[in-house]
């Protein structure tokens, strides 16, 4: 069975464009990290969601890289909003 090309347009149904972005980010949290073991690769990945939620993975060196980003944007921007 072969799966058809599926067209980059946005999501309508929102239960849909939820269930889309949980699968997919999951997916590249796996490939981020598959990458950092199999290629000894220095990595870091952030994530927002359309609620401005955080996902993040960062392999050994940058384990403090969300900290450091989460400041940046506080000193930047005053606060974190994601309208």
């Amino acid at each position: 069975m072969v799966r058809g090309k599926t067209q980059m347009r946005r999501i309508e149904n929102a239960t849909s464009r939820q269930v889309t972005f949980s699968k997919r980010r999951n997916g590249l949290l796996k490939k981020a990290f598959e990458l950092s073991v199999l290629c000894d690769a220095e990595v870091a990945l952030i994530i927002f969601s359309p609620r401005g939620k955080l996902y993040e993975f960062a392999s050994s060196r940058f384990h403090f890289f969300s900290l450091d980003f989460n400041l940046f944007l506080i000193l930047t921007h005053g606060f974190l909003s994601f309208s």
